[in-house]
Formats: structure tokens, sequence, C-alpha cells
């Protein structure tokens, strides 16, 4: 009988436990802590707006009740795009504030600079801001996980369309000089293959922290190249499309997905100068005419008067991070009650045809343990002065 009891007790505690159920650092019955590392100031602060957006999405998540009765605790440091700094930051977040989850970093060396870290300390650094192929890496790097499509994969749809449309084209490149800028690089000359040595005429680079690039784009113009390829981030391209200007050149144009931001880039440069360039689109343009009816749409632009009211709608930048947080809600969703950091990135690698609203149509994110690719459906898009036209 005595024997009996206790197994009834056994049995009635490891139920209790169950219901309760089963917290990893930074996790309680009432909130979720989640950690960002991410430039504030410095000279990618344009992309600040992504964590100001997401901190708004999470506050408005957390009114509505959170996500299974837990708050968003959203800690965001500011990192000035500097490698070491972010280093610190992240250290701060795990070590100190405990986060379930590093969140959104920006930017592919900062991400590369704490990834180990944090796959050494199983902490899962999850959607980055950066499109480096490398974060498609399970096998060497479990806990990290892109979001965007990946670099190579980005250049090469470039590519593709430039040796279908003008294969004799004289190709210029301007470069970031790390990770994220090399990285386009190569699979641009990967993807134009034996014809990569000639078509390509010409390539500059510069540092993040260089003041401008126009010494680099005047190289560029007298090299006679009648294409460009900007690898750069939202404060260069507008610096090079100015410059473009200047020099009376107008090439054909493609730029990096992650600065195709009218807010961000175009309006700086002047939306006129930026007309006619061209980029990888996966997201609605949420001020483009055609997408005025779309209810996604609706329901953003009703969630920023809400919750964003002195924010650009033209910033693109405001519809990426919405997109992110929503993904994170859903991983946090599936989780459950088992909000552990393997459980938590347990479900980051098994999303199953989830559709985020904001996508373009025939999007679906399908990733697994052996696949961490999150978004990969592209269309090419020319600017065409206000918004964005798709090219067949």
């Amino acid at each position: 009988m005595r024997f009996g009891l206790l197994g009834a007790f056994a049995m009635l505690a490891a139920t209790s436990a169950l219901a309760e159920g089963k917290y990893g650092p930074g996790v309680s019955e009432t909130e979720i802590k989640v950690g960002q590392t991410i430039a504030y100031s410095g000279p990618a602060s344009a992309y600040g707006q992504l964590g100001k957006a997401e901190d708004a999405y999470f506050k408005s998540l957390n009114a509505k009740g959170g996500i299974n009765g837990r708050k968003i605790n959203f800690i965001s440091l500011d990192d000035g795009y500097a490698p070491p700094k972010a280093v610190e930051n992240v250290r701060r977040l795990v070590e100190s504030d405990q986060v379930a989850v590093v969140f959104n970093a920006l930017g592919t060396p900062l991400n590369v600079a704490i990834r180990p870290y944090l796959n050494q300390k199983k902490v899962p650094q999850l959607f980055s801001a950066a499109g480096a192929t490398t974060f498609n890496d399970p096998q060497h790097f479990p806990w990290t996980m892109g979001w965007q499509p990946n670099l190579q994969a980005e250049a090469a749809f470039y590519a593709e369309h430039l040796l279908k449309s003008r294969p004799n084209a004289k190709v210029a490149v301007l470069y970031q000089n790390d990770d994220f800028g090399k990285d386009l690089l190569t699979g641009l000359t990967y993807a134009l293959g034996d014809k990569a040595k000639a078509m390509i005429v010409e390539t500059q680079n510069f540092q993040a922290t260089d003041p401008t690039v126009d010494s680099q784009m005047i190289t560029l113009k007298n090299s006679g190249a009648d294409t460009l390829f900007l690898f750069t981030y939202a404060k260069q391209a507008a610096q090079a499309i100015g410059k473009m200007d200047d020099l009376a050149w107008k090439p054909v144009t493609y730029l990096h997905l992650g600065a195709a931001s009218v807010g961000a880039t175009f309006k700086p440069a002047g939306l006129e100068k930026s007309k006619g360039i061209l980029t990888a689109g996966f997201m609605k343009d949420v001020t483009d005419p055609k997408w005025a009816d779309d209810a996604d749409v609706k329901t953003w632009l009703a969630w920023m008067t809400d919750n964003l009211p002195s924010a650009d709608v033209n910033d693109s930048l405001n519809v990426a991070a919405y997109a992110y947080a929503q993904t994170l809600e859903q991983v946090l969703r599936q989780a459950g009650n088992e909000l552990t950091r393997e459980n938590i990135m347990k479900q980051a690698a098994s999303l199953k045809d989830f559709r985020l609203g904001l996508l373009l149509p025939g999007s679906l994110i399908n990733t697994s343990p052996t696949d961490y690719r999150v978004i990969r459906y592209m269309r090419l898009q020319r600017f065409n002065g206000r918004s964005w036209d798709f090219v067949d």
C-alpha cells in the first residue's frame, strides 16, 4: 500500500511538472528573454531601425497576452557594427541577462564573430540579419540559422539574369571588404563560370568605416564597365548612387537586396537618381499600389499606425523587422511549454509550409535539421522612382 501511494505521488509529480512546462535559461512561467546585438550607431546605424521595429512588435504582442501567456522581454544592445563589441554584448546577454535566444543580430562579420561562442554555449542564434552562405551549415554550427536568401544564391540569381539578357556585359563590382561582400563576389564569379574573367573588368572594395566610396566609384567608371554590382549596405549604396549621378554614369545596376530600401537608401541618394536599379525581391513592397488591397499589407499598415506612427512606411526595414519577429513568434509558439534552448532550436529547424503574409505570393518557409535556409523564393524587380516593378 505504501509503495502504491509513493508511486501515485511520483506520477502526480511528473504530471504536474509536465503541465508546468520545461524551461531553460531565460524562460519562466511569465516571460521569455530574447537578446539582440545590432547597430544603433556607427556605419550601419540605419539598420538599427530593425531593432526599434522588433521592439515595437514584441510590445504589441505582449499587449495581446504574449506567447502562450508569456511576455517577451526583448533586450537589444548597440554594437556600432563592431564585431568585438558584438561579442561583448552577446557574452553579457548569455552570462548576465541569461537570454533564451540571440535574435536577428546584424551583419555578416558580426554574426561570424559571435557564432563560435553561441555554438559552444548551445544558445540559439536565430534569424540573423545577414545572408552569408555559411549561416546554413547545421553540420558544423547547429545553433546558428540565417533568414534572408543567402548571399551566394542572391548573386547567382543576378548572374543568371545577366547571362540571359546581356551575355557580353562589362561588369564592375563594388563590395564591402569583409565576409559579407566577399561572399557575394564569390557567388557572382562562380555563377558567371567560364565567362567571369572576361566579363568582370574591375572590382573595388571598401571598409565599412570608410567615409565615402567616391574614389572607388571613379575607378569603376573609368574601367569602361556598363554593368555595376553594388554589394554594399544602405549607406554606401546611397553614396554610390549619388556618385554615379555626379559622374554622369548610368550602368545597369544590381543592388544587394539588404540595401534595397526606399527609406534607407533611395531617399538619401535621390529617388530620381535611383530609378532603374535592380534587386532580388522576396517581400511585398507595402507602398506599391498593386498591393493596396492586400489584406496582409493592410494589417501591417494598421499595425504601423498603432505602434510606430513616426516611422517611415517607405523604409523596408520596418517590413523586414515585422517578418523576422513573426518568424520567431512562430518558433516560440511551436515550442509550447517546452521552452528549452534545445527545443527552441529544434522548432526553428522544423518549420513546415509556414507562410508570412508579407512575403511574395508563392513563398513558403520550410526548414529541416539538415537545411536551415528560411527564405528561398526571389523575383527580380526594378525601381521605378517610387516603387518596384517585377522583371520577367
